[in-house]
């Protein structure tokens, strides 16, 4: 089965299962649908920072840009808990749900400029993870970097500030190894999300150093 063919469980607005369709079909028509999503976030360092994915550049959405550290769909018969497995999928991490920190459900609405329209019902989640960068295993298809941003700097972001940032992190060369990688980005170079999704991040992470300290 091809991604295209993939089925999931679709909803009207207020989150109630109507049937299911291709993952084509409701990328195409807009169905509402369901999808995990898992921010890595580090404490240790003078600065907390958040770990952010460079997608692939064959992506049909939004191709070599950066966004959330592990996503995916849920598909039909497939529960929250189901979704630890993108984790593993794309990075190599083998966790359980009780390992992550809730954030809540965040609707999600995006026309896209390919004609297609992405309303998800996004189960958003943070792990923290002390990992070394070069301990994760990417998925080649899908991941092709990883770079941290400190989250003073995801706050400003976030506030729609026109800066530019300098991440350091690693890339995935041609031979299959992780190698060190620097690059300057702006907010053109993220995938887009708004100012509240990322205050709901923001906050759990918050809460989670504040109960630690």
């Amino acid at each position: 089965m091809t991604k295209a063919q993939e089925r999931f469980e679709i909803y009207d607005e207020e989150m109630k299962p109507i049937g299911t369709a291709t993952r084509s079909e409701t990328h195409a028509r807009g169905y509402w649908h369901r999808t995990f999503q898992c921010w890595i976030w580090d404490g240790t360092s003078e600065q907390p920072a958040l770990l952010f994915q460079e997608r692939h550049m064959e992506k049909d959405t939004f191709p070599g840009l950066l966004d959330i550290s592990s996503a995916g769909h849920l598909t039909v018969g497939e529960g929250v808990e189901d979704g630890v497995r993108e984790l593993e999928e794309e990075l190599g991490l083998k966790v359980s749900l009780d390992q992550l920190i809730p954030c809540g459900i965040y609707k999600y609405e995006k026309f896209l400029s390919n004609g297609l329209i992405d309303r998800e019902f996004c189960h958003v989640f943070v792990l923290e993870s002390r990992l070394s960068l070069y301990d994760y295993k990417l998925q080649p298809d899908e991941v092709t970097g990883l770079f941290w941003m400190p989250l003073e700097e995801v706050h400003r972001m976030a506030e729609g500030q026109p800066l530019t940032w300098r991440l350091s992190g690693v890339s995935l060369h041609a031979d299959g190894m992780l190698h060190s990688s620097e690059k300057t980005v702006g907010a053109s170079d993220f995938v887009p999300h708004k100012r509240d999704y990322y205050e709901l991040i923001l906050r759990a992470i918050e809460k989670r150093r504040g109960e630690a300290g």
